[in-house]
């Protein structure tokens, strides 16, 4: 659909499909779920976040608690 690939890709024979995938897994899209919550306001939440493993997370959090 003419978006730019954001990965340097050395096989030109690829399909848009593969490429969209490699991006994904490499966690480059730059796309957010935006949440709405009870009280009205939003939340972001960037994809590349969502796609890390549990236990990744769970280990981020509470460092970021500390």
């Amino acid at each position: 659909m003419g978006a730019p690939v954001l990965l340097d890709i050395k096989d030109p024979k690829l399909s848009p499909i593969d490429i969209a995938l490699m991006e994904l897994e490499e966690g480059v899209l730059p796309i957010s779920i935006r949440r709405a919550l009870p009280d009205g306001t939003s939340q972001n939440i960037p994809l590349k976040w969502l796609l890390q493993p549990e236990t990744e997370r769970k280990t981020r959090s509470k460092k970021e608690d500390s």
